[in-house]
């Protein structure tokens, strides 16, 4: 904090400026003030007293001011405060201005210092504590920024997929089977029976595009998986999309790769300084995001970085070095990993084709998109076929009867059609370069945290 030039006296009352109704400025408002008298509204940030001059910070949504008074009776961190003073250029204070103080009043006294300085906090030291306390971490300009970005980020997500012409939809999050085949689902009683919060709104939105032919949805989701990792959360926020009337998966790839561009454009014009404050960058969205089966991904993070995958899918490691490699050599921080196989997706994803047209048992059309070295997106074709929808759901050994209202529609003429949904949290983490996804929900859940 900086040195001020003498300032008279603060009063204990606002002035008859503020009683005659003196308007509110953002601290962001202030370099539009110079010379005037501002009435600012916030939260005690910091203080400190220097050679008795006093010297306190206020944050207000849009930032922080540094106001500089004598005599003031300044209340616990956190505290709610109102200050008025004039604005005067400053180069050392936050934003090139301070407010010289002549009334302070405290708005609403904190009756307990907050259990971390908020000006200090650092998601790299005790992240269980911060997470403890988050109905006052939550406060810090970091948490702020991250939440501010994700805000903005579905904003843009809406927005665009309105512009071309999707309906949003609501579905139920309490339903009577899995959209999966019934795995890492939370049970529930439900009036005497047993239901379950829903994992994904999968079934529901191609249900939908019946209805609207493109649908979204903005929503959580619940996933009851045993994971205690920085990449997991047992709620999330996922943003949902389904298209009907396609040709394959190729269509529904094009309209993601429309869909992040859109959204980087909106977070470059409204989210610059969140990003700067976190000494992160947006990311360029190529014209058309490279492509690579899933087979030839395992392969070139064998061959090229000695890495061997096991399983059905890239393990996170893989991950890392496919994104790797397309960051290199293409400049891309995005890769689609397509043609997946069966045993990979599930029931309900659309199975590929040979070239002579006939299908494809082992494969699907299926896809994943990674970003910055980790999945934020599984998507594909979905079966709109419905024997071939019922052997499907047999050859998986899920049971039909479970399923009746889901597989009902497609007795109905479903077109071809597809979709995917993008994690907010995940997205959100990898953009900001924030290492715990937690970081990235207000009020996260994950297997040992149920509060706040």
């Amino acid at each position: 904090m900086t040195q001020p030039a003498p300032t008279p006296p603060a009063q204990s009352a606002p002035t008859q400026a503020a009683a005659q109704g003196l308007p509110r400025t953002l601290t962001r408002e202030l370099p539009r003030h110079e010379g005037q008298t501002v009435r600012l509204q916030g939260f005690l940030h910091a203080r400190r007293d220097l050679g008795g001059v006093q010297f306190l910070v206020l944050r207000d949504v849009s930032g922080l001011a540094q106001c500089v008074g004598s005599g003031l009776d300044l209340p616990l961190a956190e505290s709610s405060v109102e200050v008025e003073g004039t604005v005067k250029a400053h180069p050392k204070a936050p934003g090139g201005f301070e407010v010289q103080v002549t009334a302070f009043r405290v708005i609403s006294a904190a009756t307990t210092a907050p259990p971390v300085e908020i000006p200090k906090m650092d998601w790299h030291v005790n992240p269980e504590t911060m997470l403890d306390y988050r109905v006052v971490t939550v406060r810090g300009l970091k948490e702020r920024a991250a939440l501010k970005v994700q805000a903005e980020l579905v904003a843009a997500f809406r927005d665009h997929l309105n512009t071309e012409g999707f309906t949003e939809i609501s579905t139920p999050k309490i339903v009577s089977a899995g959209a999966e085949g019934g795995a890492n689902l939370f049970p529930i009683e439900y009036f005497g029976q047993q239901a379950f919060l829903a994992q994904s709104p999968q079934l529901y939105k191609q249900i939908m595009v019946g209805v609207f032919e493109r649908v979204f949805e903005v929503a959580a989701v619940y996933r009851a998986e045993e994971h205690a990792t920085s990449r997991h959360l047992n709620e999330y926020l996922s943003l949902d999309v389904e298209l009907g009337f396609i040709q394959d998966e190729e269509d529904v790839m094009a309209l993601e790769n429309r869909l992040l561009g859109a959204i980087m454009v909106r977070l470059r014009e409204r989210c610059a300084a969140e990003f700067t404050l976190l000494g992160a960058q947006i990311p360029d969205v190529p014209a058309h995001i490279p492509r690579i089966t899933l087979m030839d991904a395992r392969r070139l993070v064998s061959e090229k970085y000695g890495h061997a995958v096991g399983g059905k899918d890239l393990d996170p490691e893989a991950e890392r070095l496919l994104s790797q490699h397309y960051a290199e050599t293409e400049g891309s921080d995005f890769v689609f990993v397509t043609k997946y196989p069966r045993a990979a997706r599930p029931f309900y994803t659309h199975a590929d084709h040979n070239e002579d047209g006939s299908l494809n048992p082992d494969l699907t059309r299926g896809f994943d998109l990674l970003f910055r070295g980790i999945e934020i997106t599984s998507g594909g074709q979905r079966i709109h076929d419905h024997a071939m929808l019922m052997d499907s759901i047999t050859s998986y050994k899920l049971n039909p009867a479970s399923l009746e209202g889901y597989t009902e529609v497609f007795k109905y003429g479903m077109p071809p059609h597809g979709g995917f949904a993008i994690g907010a949290e995940r997205l959100t983490a990898k953009l900001l370069g924030i290492s715990n996804v937690r970081y990235a929900r207000a009020f996260p859940r994950d297997r040992h945290r149920l509060t706040p």
